[in-house]
């Protein structure tokens, strides 16, 4: 597991960093979007799979994981629905929950930013859900092309969600640093005037 200074680490790095760095991998839908635009999250993944428009295991997931955990649910593809709102969020705060990243839509927009609890999401959605338990809570799910477990690190920002797996940590730390590094030592040589052409030798590859 990873400790809390290696999240807190992480934390620092942009999602495209950490894509990047680890071989563009862990990259969720790029419909997932902060509800708004300075919200930021990291955290160890408590995963939720819901039945369609059923919002009941996410009710149970707050209350069962630990806090600092991110709870990231799968709705089965069951996108239109209103799954999480105020009143959630109320009660995931009050038990340290860092925040939510959901495959769906949430509702109640302005009393969560108002809270200002991250949530990562599809849209906003008016409609309600129901309450059958049908799905688990802290097995592996599958969001897009992502398998996430228990335990892997969840990473957002604006420009979307990438996990991290829980024994892929360190070297997503070190490689974003050294990412970082590199970037820094090409935008110094755009600032005196260099081309990213020249730079990367693209414009003797590929010609004028």
């Amino acid at each position: 597991m990873a400790t809390k200074a290696q999240i807190e680490e992480l934390a620092q790095f942009g999602t495209a960093t950490i894509h990047e760095a680890l071989g563009k991998i862990g990259n969720l839908p790029y419909q997932i979007k902060p509800i708004h635009k300075q919200m930021r999250i990291c955290g160890p993944a408590y995963t939720v799979k819901a039945k369609a428009y059923m919002n009941v295991n996410l009710h149970r997931a707050y209350a069962y994981a630990k806090p600092g955990d991110v709870i990231i649910a799968d709705c089965s593809g069951g996108y239109e629905a209103g799954y999480w709102g105020d009143l959630l969020t109320s009660g995931a705060m009050k038990q340290g929950i860092a925040g939510l990243v959901i495959d769906a839509c949430v509702r109640d927009a302005d009393e969560i930013e108002a809270l200002g609890f991250p949530v990562f999401c599809r849209g906003f959605c008016i409609r309600g859900t129901g309450k059958d338990p049908e799905g688990s809570l802290n097995e592996p799910i599958t969001i897009g092309e992502v398998t996430i477990n228990p335990g892997d690190i969840i990473v957002g920002d604006r420009d979307g969600v990438v996990v991290v797996p829980q024994d892929r940590v360190e070297e997503a730390i070190e490689k974003s640093y050294a990412r970082e590094q590199k970037e820094a030592r090409v935008r110094a040589r755009l600032n005196q005037g260099e081309t990213s052409l020249k730079i990367y030798g693209w414009d003797e590859k590929f010609g004028y």
